[in-house]
């Protein structure tokens, strides 16, 4: 496939062209993308965001919105697009200096091939505004510590609930994304209320941002990761001090480890692969951006952290309020009036998975308990049963290569697939040969 030219922009009076036929994407056009990061109210913040959180947040939501428009099937394979993106930042010399590692880290999160070039530019009229308002405010500055990434999932219910027993402090910001449907919000305002409700936490410690490619054709959205972590890693930057970015995720879905092979392509998730998470800190690092990146549950399978939760009896009333679901907003499609897990995907197999692990009631719904709701459903438990059939400890070690590579604490990532492997045999045995007939 031919390299596919992006002319990114941040500024409605931005006027950069390339002699090339390219596409025009402008964040500050609406019908092109849409978010609400500058809706928020930031004059509790300490100082403003530096240019280099700034540079990140930006290029984020380019890359996610040239995800979305671009479909997969005039990629390479069907798969691979070939991108070369022309952005403007604020700190030229440094993203010169780290492009590699940018696309890098971004042709193995998304498998696609990613090229950047960098423009100079100053800062927008309203980020200037927003700048002299954070500066001359009279207000009470918050201070915070750490950052937690709050997709309203039960891995990330979770690490909200831990945190908070572990301290009873309010030094921490939660954050959350939510785009296209409403399945996503709802799930998120449920848990934010009861959070608020059970621990010493005001509204102050919640964000809730919004950001979405308009007329978005390509559904993998691999890149989407890198977007919810800029937004938090932004926010860190106005802290003037190093900040904890947790990220709590349970192994098993980190390792990103195919059941069979046909899911080794980019549809299955990286959003917290270890070779990602490791490509990212170096990112940030070179660009003297204060923040740790941190999943405390690395090395804990799902049903481990639900047991362990410092807190169950709070997580067992809530846990309904909870959504793994990867297409929560499809029963809507079907006249569904509620939001609801599908009960058949991989992350909802997880889910049911670790609750039995853990022993405790699945309160939750789903669509689908029995894989019975179409050829979509009986074609995701045979790719399961298949790959639980194939899986051998023996062969574990290697295994774990097979979505990237992994230098480190072999032993224990091992093991957590183990471990996490045994849950999925343990719950799919309860499924007979007649399902699939």
């Amino acid at each position: 496939m031919s390299e596919i030219y992006i002319v990114a922009k941040i500024d409605k009076d931005d006027d950069f062209s390339i002699e090339k036929p390219f596409i025009n994407y402008n964040l500050n056009d609406n019908k092109r993308f849409t978010y609400t990061f500058w809706k928020q109210k930031f004059n509790n913040l300490p100082k403003f965001f530096s240019h280099a959180g700034l540079d990140m947040f930006y290029i984020s939501l380019v890359v996610l919105g040239i995800d979305r428009i671009i479909s997969r099937d005039s990629g390479i394979d069907c798969w691979a697009r070939n991108f070369k993106v022309y952005i403007p930042v604020l700190e030229f010399e440094k993203w010169e200096e780290n492009k590699v590692i940018l696309e890098e880290m971004l042709n193995f999160l998304s498998g696609d091939i990613w090229e950047f070039e960098f423009r100079k530019r100053s800062f927008t009229d309203y980020e200037q505004r927003v700048k002299d308002s954070i500066d001359k405010a009279n207000t009470q500055k918050v201070d915070i510590n750490k950052i937690c990434m709050f997709s309203g999932g039960l891995d990330s219910f979770i690490g909200v609930i831990d945190l908070m027993e572990q301290q009873k402090k309010s030094d921490v910001l939660y954050v959350s994304h939510y785009g296209g449907g409403k399945g996503v919000i709802e799930y998120q305002r449920a848990l934010t209320n009861n959070l608020l409700s059970e621990y010493p936490l005001d509204a102050n410690n919640f964000y809730s941002f919004f950001a979405s490619a308009k007329n978005g054709i390509e559904d993998t959205t691999r890149t989407r990761s890198f977007m919810f972590f800029a937004h938090a890693i932004i926010l860190a930057t106005a802290m003037d001090k190093k900040i904890k970015l947790i990220i709590p995720e349970n192994g098993l879905i980190s390792l990103n480890i195919p059941l069979t092979n046909s899911r080794l392509g980019t549809s299955s998730t990286r959003t917290t692969h270890p070779y990602y998470m490791k490509l990212l800190q170096q990112l940030i690092t070179n660009l003297n951006i204060e923040v740790s990146l941190e999943n405390p549950y690395q090395f804990k399978t799902k049903g481990e952290m639900i047991q362990e939760c410092l807190n169950i009896d709070f997580l067992k009333d809530n846990i309904v309020h909870t959504m793994s679901c990867s297409h929560p907003d499809q029963g809507r499609m079907s006249g569904n009036t509620v939001t609801s897990h599908c009960g058949n995907c991989l992350p909802c197999v997880i889910r049911r998975a670790s609750i039995l692990k853990a022993e405790i009631v699945d309160t939750s719904t789903y669509r689908d308990l029995n894989f019975t709701s179409g050829p979509t459903a009986k074609v995701n438990l045979m790719s399961y049963k298949i790959g639980l059939e194939k899986f051998n400890e023996k062969y574990s070690f290697f295994r774990i290569q097979n979505s990237g590579p992994i230098d480190k604490n072999i032993r224990e990532f091992t093991e957590v697939y183990n471990r996490g492997m045994r849950e999925l045999v343990k719950f799919l045995e309860g499924f007979n040969e007649s399902v699939l007939s």
